[in-house]
């Protein structure tokens, strides 16, 4: 494990704080899939007591980012291509809820929101980098979900989002993938803004995470092969 950030202790509340930031390095791939995640390590990485740590640990494992291992302690959680699968079954079509919902429920203002963001996509997301792919893709589905109007579905999502947050960074690093996602986006705005079709806004999102899907698994098992699963944490 690399050296880690050591979190000021008049920030934030502590717990919260080393969620936040273990929850972010395990997305970036700095805490990978198979990493012992050991207690009196992470109180060295953070600066924080063994108390803290168990208490984040423990939020982490709520959102299936660790996993708690019998004799082992706790892992950052492995998944199989299977979990993949079912991650983005469920993805898909919760996803193609959305547009549906978008179509049908959207505000003008809520409308123009989204174009107005789609339109800037060329530079912060066609043509950007890593991470001003990742904020102008998140800023995307908000503005989805905003327009769709269903908190439940909203906090749903934000759940499938988590749990294959490590996966999605893949889309972003390969130029033709980009423009073909870029492509799938227009779609949705065509269909979900200009036609306010539900069924074509609902199929539109859902093709978009079929082809993320298959990225999705194509990608993790290059970076299995390449990495395994199994590494010591300390």
């Amino acid at each position: 494990m690399t050296s880690g950030t050591i979190i000021r202790q008049e920030a934030a509340p502590l717990r919260q704080r080393v969620v936040e930031i273990m929850r972010q390095e395990i997305l970036d791939d700095v805490l990978h899939p198979g990493d012992r995640l050991l207690e009196n390590t992470l109180c060295e990485r953070y600066g924080v007591s063994r108390t803290v740590i168990r208490e984040a640990l423990r939020q982490l494992e709520s959102e299936r980012l660790i996993t708690m291992l019998p004799n082992r302690g706790p892992i950052v959680t492995v998944l199989t291509v299977e979990d993949i699968e079912a991650l983005y079954e469920v993805r898909r079509a919760l996803e193609g809820l959305v547009g549906e919902l978008f179509a049908e429920r959207a505000s003008q203002a809520q409308v123009a929101a989204l174009r107005e963001h789609f339109a800037s996509m060329g530079d912060s997301y066609l043509r950007g980098t890593l991470e001003s792919r990742g904020i102008a893709k998140d800023e995307f589905y908000r503005l989805l979900l905003d327009g769709a109007q269903n908190p439940v579905l909203t906090a749903d999502l934000s759940g499938i989002h988590t749990r294959i947050g490590i996966l999605r960074h893949y889309a972003f690093l390969d130029a033709d993938r980009v423009a073909l996602s870029m492509q799938e986006l227009s779609r949705i705005v065509h269909a979900a803004t200009e036609l306010r079709d539900p069924v074509l806004a609902r199929q539109a999102c859902e093709e978009h995470i079929r082809g993320a899907g298959r990225l999705a698994i194509l990608e993790y098992r290059k970076h299995v092969a390449a990495n395994g699963t199994e590494r010591d944490a300390s």
